[in-house]
């Protein structure tokens, strides 16, 4: 039987955490609070699955707590929901920007709160029962994605990390178009001064590489490069 979602409630207004804390586990979920976001920041928060944080507190606001925990890995893809008594446009797109799953303005009626929080859980719930296939098939053409290997006809292909990985997004998707912006975006990620060039390279390896299963790897000018059948 799985475990009840665990949610953290971080609101100096004592009264309002005890009353969300309440009807969150009415409705089933294991809930704590905390009334700053020095005292959440001594917590353990690796094993939340949501986190409600009031934006309007002390010294640490929701806002900054929330750029501390999305700069640390093990906290940084807990869902985060903002309550705050503000509303401006201001405020919005600085939740959002900081990687904000929702955003609550008070006051608000306990059945939207637990509407919103639902919401919240059901995609991020979606989102990680979508697991990478351990094993990529094209005909004989084999990637084995647990052990990082690619074959051919039986025969092992040498390819690097980031060829690998091309020919992993590609296969994968078959059929989807990526531009170099988005293979960079997806494969270099946070790494500086790659080139577009650098795609390009790499394609033209690949294509060597995999041998007969080169031509599938097609380039659509202007637009990027996908796997065709």
């Amino acid at each position: 039987m799985a475990a009840n979602p665990r949610i953290l409630v971080v609101e100096d207004e004592e009264d309002i955490c005890e009353i969300l804390k309440f009807n969150l586990e009415t409705e089933g979920y294991d809930v704590d609070t905390a009334n700053s976001g020095e005292e959440a920041l001594e917590m353990n928060l690796t094993g939340y699955q949501l986190l409600m944080l009031d934006v309007m507190m002390g010294e640490i606001s929701g806002f900054k707590l929330a750029s501390i925990l999305r700069k640390n890995p093990s906290t940084a893809t807990i869902p985060i929901i903002f309550l705050t008594a503000k509303d401006t446009e201001n405020d919005l797109l600085t939740g959002f920007n900081l990687g904000a799953d929702d955003y609550i303005s008070k006051p608000f009626s306990i059945r939207q709160v637990l509407a919103r929080v639902k919401a919240v859980l059901r995609r991020t719930s979606e989102k990680q029962t979508v697991e990478k296939p351990e094993t990529l098939v094209y005909e004989s053409l084999v990637l084995d994605c647990k052990r990082i290997k690619a074959t051919v006809e039986g025969q092992e292909i040498p390819l690097t990390k980031k060829e690998f990985e091309i020919l992993e997004l590609l296969l994968e998707n078959k059929g989807n178009v990526f531009s170099r912006e988005e293979i960079l975006g997806r494969i270099w990620k946070d790494e500086v001064y790659v080139l577009d060039r650098t795609i390009d390279v790499n394609i033209t390896r690949l294509r060597k590489k995999i041998g007969p299963y080169g031509k599938n790897i097609v380039t659509r000018l202007g637009f990027g490069y996908c796997f065709e059948n």
